[in-house]
């Protein structure tokens, strides 16, 4: 660790989930489930929900903010395909989270890429 950093202060994952049964992708208040789910398993406290249903046979896009951050999904029926952004603060780990929704949607493949996330020591600024 350099001296200007801290030690992370939370993980940022991205997931791309492939090959879902598209009937899974369609329905706003079992995602909306899903994910505070989700959510609770990691220990995350859900502040506010906001999900969109596209229309019959379309997907859903959703968020669920976090006093921790955050957790997000779009998800394209049509493609059988699901994209995930699960931001965690403190000791919460994304995996937790993961796991129930990889669970839930049963994907037949997972791609991921997680970010640590740190915060920076920088000169100290004033304003003129």
């Amino acid at each position: 660790m350099s001296a200007n950093a801290f030690p992370a202060r939370g993980q940022h994952l991205l997931a791309d989930l492939d090959g879902i049964d598209a009937a899974r992708l369609c329905d706003p208040v079992a995602i909306e489930s899903l994910l505070r789910q989700a959510a609770a398993h990691a220990g995350a406290t859900v502040l506010q929900g906001h999900f969109h249903h596209f229309g019959p046979q379309q997907g859903v896009t959703g968020v669920l903010l976090l006093a921790e951050s955050h957790l997000s999904i779009h998800t394209w029926p049509e493609a059988r395909f699901a994209a995930l952004d699960i931001f965690l603060c403190g000791a919460l780990q994304v995996e937790q989270a993961l796991e129930i929704i990889v669970a839930g949607l049963q994907p037949e493949q997972l791609h991921r890429q997680l970010i640590e996330r740190q915060v920076r020591l920088l000169p100290m600024a004033t304003c003129a």
